[in-house]
């Protein structure tokens, strides 16, 4: 007499029609990602080829609270609730900073519509050539886009 040979995995794939749907979401590895606990961005780290340029860049153009200097590696600003750090490459960075003109980051800092203008006569003042002046964009935002001493392209914007 011939018998069916039952597997594992045919027994498995029969029980999964008999689960409960509660079951199969927590069967399901995506709705149990510990990443799900994500609220927020806390810190950006912006790797740099010239510390000094940046730092003066940062500081002066920008006028960015310095929040700590932890070396002369690693600069830390305070904006709102976030820090954004200046530091160059390390061995946990081996492969940074990529080279200009890569499209490999954008800030963007948000401001009021008002100040978008001043900012862009502002970085006007201090030499900084603008990629574009500033404009009503038709997704709701006012634009103004420059790039920082090592190319990184920087956006400040306000909610129109």
């Amino acid at each position: 007499i011939f018998a069916p040979l039952h597997t594992g995995y045919e027994w498995e794939f029969a029980m999964k029609d008999e689960m409960t749907s509660e079951q199969k979401a927590d069967a399901n590895p995506r709705t149990r990602s510990p990443f799900g606990a994500i609220r927020a961005i806390d810190y950006t780290v912006i790797f740099v080829r010239d510390m000094v340029a940046m730092r003066r860049f940062y500081e002066d153009v920008l006028a960015l609270s310095l929040l700590r200097e932890l070396s002369p590696n690693w600069i830390e600003y305070g904006i709102g609730s976030n820090t954004l750090a200046l530091a160059r490459p390390s061995r946990t960075a081996a492969d940074a900073p990529t080279p200009a003109g890569s499209a490999s980051l954008q800030l963007a800092f948000k401001v009021s519509p008002d100040e978008v203008d001043a900012c862009a006569e502002e970085l006007v003042r201090q030499g900084v050539a603008l990629l574009s002046p500033p404009t009503n964009q038709a997704f709701g935002h006012r634009t103004l886009f420059f790039r920082d001493p090592d190319g990184n392209l920087l956006e400040v914007y306000a909610e129109i």
